[in-house]
């Protein structure tokens, strides 16, 4: 690799570089920070620079967003402490989805085959009713089926099967999940 000639020529974060600053240095505090513990508060700064989010979403302490203004995230949805959204490309969070604490969602990969490590960036989709266990992780371009369940400490790398339960590294179907009523 020839990383003095990397370059991100073809990628624009999709904001203005002042309010990429006013994100990093204020919006992103105020979210990430335990001192304020409201998620209420969280979501209006969070909307405030564009992720649209829906009613009843209850953000944790610690929860990192790299760019609200691709982020949208439905009605119910829970986000864990350290939870780390890295979207440099778009995220979508369906309604009543859990996503545990210490959850990575990782948009954005390099191209090893490429001698100047291109970049490349691939939305995330997360359907109604999924469940992210803790620590778990979800690379780019994987989109994950209604009601899908991805246990603790497990990796994505492809799209998971609704009302499925998938652990491991990389993850694996184990059994089809029932909801009792």
């Amino acid at each position: 690799m020839y990383l003095d000639n990397y370059r991100t020529d073809d990628y624009h974060p999709g904001a203005s570089n002042f309010k990429q600053i006013l994100w990093f240095f204020i919006g992103d505090f105020l979210v990430q920070t335990p001192l304020i513990p409201l998620a209420r508060f969280k979501v209006f700064i969070l909307r405030l620079f564009g992720a649209q989010i829906g009613q009843g979403v209850n953000i944790k302490p610690q929860v990192k967003i790299k760019f609200p203004w691709r982020l949208i995230i439905k009605d119910y949805v829970w986000l864990g402490e350290k939870c780390w959204i890295d979207n440099l490309a778009p995220v979508t969070i369906e309604s009543h989805v859990c996503i545990s604490q210490a959850v990575y969602l990782c948009t954005g990969n390099h191209d090893w085959s490429d001698r100047n490590f291109k970049l490349i960036t691939k939305e995330i989709y997360i359907e109604e009713g999924s469940w992210i266990g803790a620590s778990a992780i979800i690379a780019p371009g994987v989109r994950v089926g209604k009601g899908a369940v991805l246990t603790l400490g497990s990796v994505a790398v492809n799209t998971l099967t609704p009302m499925t339960i998938y652990t491991g590294n990389p993850a694996q179907p184990v059994k089809i999940r029932k909801l009792i009523q």
